[in-house]
């Protein structure tokens, strides 16, 4: 069951206080369970990375980050977007990609490059990505084949 969220979800700027909530979140999604498992376990989201990139979070009113997504401006690419499992189906991936693309916009982009989790190219694509390729697998770092696709922000 899923739990709720009381009050508005906010967006913040996350800091390198954040990292260690970060670097949770991203290993104990259930996304990356299984056959994905080696891709997230010794993954860090480093003090260092939040404060070189535009790395924003989604907070509960008490305080609890339900979310977060990490934009390289200059490679125009989201390199990760992570929703709290039981924060998924809420809403909270939805305002982390409209707050992405108003993030790249205001940054001058055109167009945002992603490379896809696999199971998370069919919410890419409901919140207006396109899919435009297939990056293949390189192991021993990447086992799978990922959909690439892209934000369109002009027009």
């Amino acid at each position: 069951m899923k739990s709720s969220i009381t009050g508005a979800v906010s967006m913040r700027r996350a800091t390198a206080a954040d990292a260690p909530r970060l670097t949770r979140l991203v290993r104990r999604s259930r996304a990356y369970e299984g056959h994905y498992a080696s891709m997230v376990a010794g993954y860090r989201v480093g003090p260092d990375y939040i404060e070189t990139h535009e790395v924003y979070a989604a907070v509960a009113a008490d305080g609890r980050i339900l979310g977060f997504y990490a934009l390289l401006v200059e490679q125009r690419e989201l390199d990760l977007m992570f929703v709290a499992d039981d924060a998924q189906g809420l809403g909270v991936g939805r305002t982390l990609a409209a707050h992405m693309k108003q993030t790249a916009r205001a940054a001058g982009i055109g167009r945002v490059r992603v490379v896809s989790h696999p199971p998370a190219e069919g919410f890419y694509l409901s919140v207006g990505a396109e899919r435009v390729g297939t990056v293949r697998a390189a192991p021993p770092a990447v086992l799978w084949d990922r959909p690439e696709l892209e934000f369109p922000l002009t027009g």
